[in-house]
């Protein structure tokens, strides 16, 4: 079964409302401790939720034009991102975690209202890179921005210590989402006639998806299993988001992801990111 169309729209607001609940009981030294998101402290995560909820209300809702030429490949797009998020936390430094949490629950709730306006089908502004593509269907890119959102949330309930969000659904839609990159993370790898990996992620938030080689050369990623799978990764859905988003290595990866059939043709699901890196 083909991966569904996924509305996200509505799952913003309640979603943001919980980081900001977090952020508001959260004590001052809390804010200082270390995350899974590179050098980035927790106020630096946060700091970097209220840098995008801006940048998309700026760029998408309100027409500005991102600073500098336009990037013309993966490589001037990271660099642009990377820029962009060293400049404004350097700056957010010098905000207080109450004006950090105030600007971003205003934000935020902004953020949430306006893409309520907007079509599914129409074409994305921004397309999704980490799935290959050069243009993308609108319901995809916000997707996209959906996962974001919540990986940075997890990151610091990751670091304070707060558990897993107390709604498993959002993650199994984090989830459903970043299984839309999984045919790029395979494409340098020549599929063969009948090869199927199956992703089985257990946990509340789990489910199956297969990546299968296509008749006409490239890969399809499905919901469910396959019939007959040339191998089955399997791993829990906590170690799932963070394979997908940056946060384990490959070595963590292998340690975790329990692997049955052609190891080989796991490698990519390892290597997999849904996220610009």
């Amino acid at each position: 079964m083909p991966l569904p169309v996924v509305d996200t729209r509505p799952l913003f607001a309640p979603l943001t409302r919980e980081i900001v609940a977090v952020l508001r009981a959260l004590p001052p030294e809390g804010w200082m401790r270390p995350t899974t998101a590179g050098s980035w402290r927790v106020r630096d995560v946060v700091a970097h939720l209220l840098d995008t909820a801006l940048r998309r209300l700026s760029f998408h809702r309100d027409g500005a034009r991102p600073p500098g030429p336009p990037p013309s490949t993966d490589r001037e797009l990271t660099a642009m991102i990377n820029r962009l998020n060293a400049i404004w936390i350097e700056a957010a430094d010098r905000l207080s975690a109450r004006v950090l949490t105030d600007a971003y629950a205003a934000a935020s709730m902004e953020l949430a209202a306006f893409f309520e306006t907007l079509s599914l089908d129409a074409p994305a502004i921004f397309p999704v890179s980490w799935a290959g593509e050069s243009q993308s269907a609108q319901w995809l890119d916000l997707g996209r921005e959906f996962t974001e959102i919540w990986h940075h949330g997890a990151q610091i309930r990751h670091a304070i210590g707060a558990g897993p969000f107390p709604e498993p659904a959002w993650l199994h839609t984090v989830l459903e989402i970043a299984m839309h990159g999984l045919p790029h993370a395979y494409r340098e790898i020549a599929p063969r006639s009948g090869a199927a990996i199956v992703v089985e992620i257990t946990g509340a938030a789990g489910g199956v998806w297969t990546v299968s080689a296509r008749a006409a050369g490239g890969w399809d990623v499905d919901r469910g299993p396959a019939g007959t799978a040339s191998a089955v990764a399997t791993l829990a859905d906590e170690d799932a988001w963070r394979l997908l988003f940056n946060a384990l290595s490959i070595d963590d990866a292998r340690a975790r992801v329990s692997v049955a059939g052609d190891e080989t043709l796991v490698m990519p699901l390892l290597r997999a990111r849904s996220v610009i890196v």
